[in-house]
């Protein structure tokens, strides 16, 4: 009885996984493959076109493609529309080696005098000492000093800034650059850090790490160029579409803009997470004394990262789960890593806060304010302390609740109309203390609290707000 041969299938082109690098074109003895002419609007780029009429199946041009999806052969009665092509296909062989992480190196650094720094300097120097040398951006006031220093400065290190088109742009380079396992940073400023939460949605999703200076001005809309505060709803509870979390640290001075610059890389690629620093219009432009670490660090490379040589071939990173079971399983496990932070990553400073009856609660900028209210107010016999959330979120919830016994009054002092009231009371609510009425002192729009007026609150000078 005769056999019958199965037909081999002929190859099928996924267009929005194809970037017309013509490496099957090069492969196919037919010529049924030539460079596209229309560009995809789904990725902005041109696939190959392929005409099967001469096709022999001989399955060459599927091996030479360097995506994972992007020539296949046609299954059977496959139905393409919304599926996952990892679903439909299968994982795709590799023969590149398994992926390991590349070690990094710290490098001692000579001992150095101090140095005068301005915000945005210090968070520069501290982004090159934790080893990053790539830096996009687009120029947006109070921020624009510390993308023009690495200008300068990355060239001169082997290193890549790239002024962007836009800030659409930036976070989307900055996603392709974190995906490649290299350490990427951009500074900007209140309007132009909206722009970039749809990307840092993604970023989140795909578990990219990345580090976003924002250094916060008067808003909304336009507003002016003054510090405020009023970013914090945005990095805290805002960060783009879906379910999306990142730490947030609040440095205070030029040496807190360089060390937790340093911080910010170690814990983005701890996490595999963005992280957002917040910082303001004046603490960006002040200068202060600033000493430099013993280290620097060569960056490790990654064994997720797609990197782009043989190693990493087989590492494929993306944000997008068709299917709504494998989407929530996503968020689950996005889940327990932001409960892991939340556990491990709370920071705060404390100012004569054990045993204060009244504790001021605040940050950036106007916690140096408010830190000469407590030492004015400690000389007129007041028990005052202050407490300083360095993470507005995960905010350092376990740190208040040991201050909590015994406290009689709970101020919050910020340059915004509520938004570290509100951080504070939803991880009080969250955790179930108990807690004095809590009053507040606010300014918007580039007004900061200034001392005597937290003095005066306090001592009952002024109207106590609740």
């Amino acid at each position: 009885m005769p056999t019958t041969t199965k037909e081999r299938p002929k190859p099928f082109l996924l267009p929005e996984f194809c970037k017309g690098c013509g490496r099957c074109i090069d492969s196919c003895a037919k010529h049924c493959i030539e460079l596209g002419h229309d560009i995809n609007p789904q990725t902005g780029l041109i696939p190959v076109e392929i005409h099967l009429e001469n096709c022999n199946a001989c399955g060459l041009c599927i091996d030479a493609c360097p995506e994972p999806y992007g020539l296949m052969p046609i299954p059977e009665g496959a139905d393409f529309e919304l599926q996952d092509p990892e679903k439909l296909f299968g994982r795709k062989t590799s023969t590149a080696p398994a992926a390991v992480r590349i070690p990094g190196e710290v490098i001692p650094l000579p001992k150095t005098e101090p140095m005068v720094l301005k915000g945005t300097y210090a968070s520069a120097v501290g982004a090159i000492l934790a080893g990053c040398r790539h830096v996009y951006g687009y120029p947006i006031t109070p921020s624009t000093e510390g993308a023009e220093l690495m200008s300068k400065l990355l060239p001169k290190l082997d290193g890549i800034f790239l002024q962007a088109v836009s800030e659409v742009a930036t976070v989307n380079i900055m996603y392709g650059t974190g995906g490649a396992g290299l350490p990427c940073l951009t500074f900007t400023s209140s309007p132009g850090f909206s722009l970039m939460l749809e990307g840092i949605s993604y970023m989140v999703g795909a578990e990219v790490p990345a580090v976003f200076m924002n250094v916060m001005r008067g808003g909304p809309g336009l507003g002016n160029i003054a510090p405020e505060q009023a970013d914090v709803k945005l990095a805290c509870r805002g960060l783009g579409h879906g379910n999306t979390h990142c730490i947030v640290l609040a440095p205070s001075t030029p040496q807190e803009m360089l060390d937790l610059t340093m911080l910010s890389f170690e814990l983005s690629f701890r996490y595999r997470n963005p992280v957002i620093l917040v910082s303001d219009g004046y603490l960006g432009q002040m200068t202060g004394r600033v000493t430099l670490p013993r280290t620097m660090l060569k960056p490790p490379l990654p064994e997720w990262a797609v990197y782009g040589d043989a190693m990493h071939r087989g590492n494929l990173i993306n944000s997008i789960e068709l299917d709504e079971h494998d989407l929530e399983v996503r968020n689950q496990q996005l889940n327990a890593k932001y409960a892991r932070i939340a556990e491990a990553e709370q920071r705060a400073d404390l100012y004569q806060a054990e045993g204060a009856e009244v504790l001021l609660v605040s940050f950036g900028t106007p916690a140096r304010m408010t830190k000469g209210a407590v030492r004015d107010l400690r000389e007129k016999g007041i028990a005052a302390g202050l407490f300083r959330p360095i993470t507005l979120w995960p905010f350092p919830i376990d740190r208040l609740a040991a201050l909590l016994p015994g406290l009689k009054r709970l101020v919050v002092v910020e340059a915004s109309n509520g938004q570290l009231e509100d951080e504070m009371r939803l991880a009080l609510s969250h955790s179930g203390l108990g807690h004095p009425k809590i009053e507040h002192l606010r300014h918007m729009g580039g007004v900061l609290p200034q001392q005597r007026e937290i003095v005066d609150l306090v001592l009952g000078r002024r109207e106590v707000m609740a």
